[in-house]
């Protein structure tokens, strides 16, 4: 069974945008792996070595992607004013009366961007469907807190 995951616009476009130049990049990481391995001897080559590890991490990198892109369910943000993926929310930490605005996302988009928050993590789990002035309690592994929903966008 196919299972899909949820991602943002912005977070599939940034996907693709970077499948793309790793696409173009290519080449030119098998160039350089062919005039590496024509130096000679590839057991003392480390030119030949580097390459190959570039090679490899590159196409690692870009059979990720395409699998990201394929099982990626695009979704736009709900207009009820719940915190949901695709939502900005501006949090209060109860503790220290610290306020921090995240922009809800998907698993994968989480360190595209600073600020952004995956929605499976546990802050974002105890946030999806709350409205502002609720107050949660997150059960994270280094100890529970609570926060406060001050603004949604």
């Amino acid at each position: 069974m196919v299972q899909y995951h949820k991602i943002t616009e912005d977070g599939m476009k940034t996907l693709k945008a970077e499948k793309v130049l790793l696409q173009a990049e290519r080449p030119h990481k098998i160039k350089a792996l062919a005039e590496a391995r024509a130096l000679g001897d590839l057991s003392e080559n480390a030119e030949y070595s580097a390459a190959k590890y570039e090679l490899h991490h590159l196409e690692g990198r870009l059979r990720y992607l395409d699998k990201v892109i394929r099982y990626g369910q695009v979704v736009s943000a709900d207009p009820k004013p719940i915190a949901d993926l695709g939502k900005s929310v501006t949090l209060r930490f109860d503790d220290d009366e610290d306020v921090t605005t995240f922009h809800l996302v998907g698993p994968h988009e989480a360190a595209m961007k600073p600020g952004n928050l995956a929605i499976n993590s546990p802050l974002g789990r105890a946030l999806n469907g709350r409205k502002v002035g609720d107050t949660v309690t997150v059960n994270a592994p280094s100890g529970a807190y609570q926060v406060t929903v001050v603004k949604l966008a």
